[in-house]
């Protein structure tokens, strides 16, 4: 399955793992500092992903019924 979009935002990362959007945030600040990237730079699903240790298919399965 294919998605639009290959950047992943806050509000994804909070629905893929159920939790809060400001949980999700600071996760997202988190994977910016791993990925020694400056803060407001996109973040792709690969990279996500890689940092989070799951399967990038299971990701866009799971956005695609976003």
């Amino acid at each position: 399955m294919k998605i639009d979009r290959i950047v992943i935002y806050s509000k994804d990362i909070a629905r893929l793992t159920g939790k809060s959007e400001r949980r999700a945030r600071a996760s997202m600040a988190k994977l910016r500092a791993w990925l020694g990237k400056a803060p407001g730079q996109p973040v792709t699903v690969q990279e996500y992903c890689r940092y989070a240790g799951v399967s990038e298919d299971e990701v866009v399965r799971a956005m695609a019924h976003f």
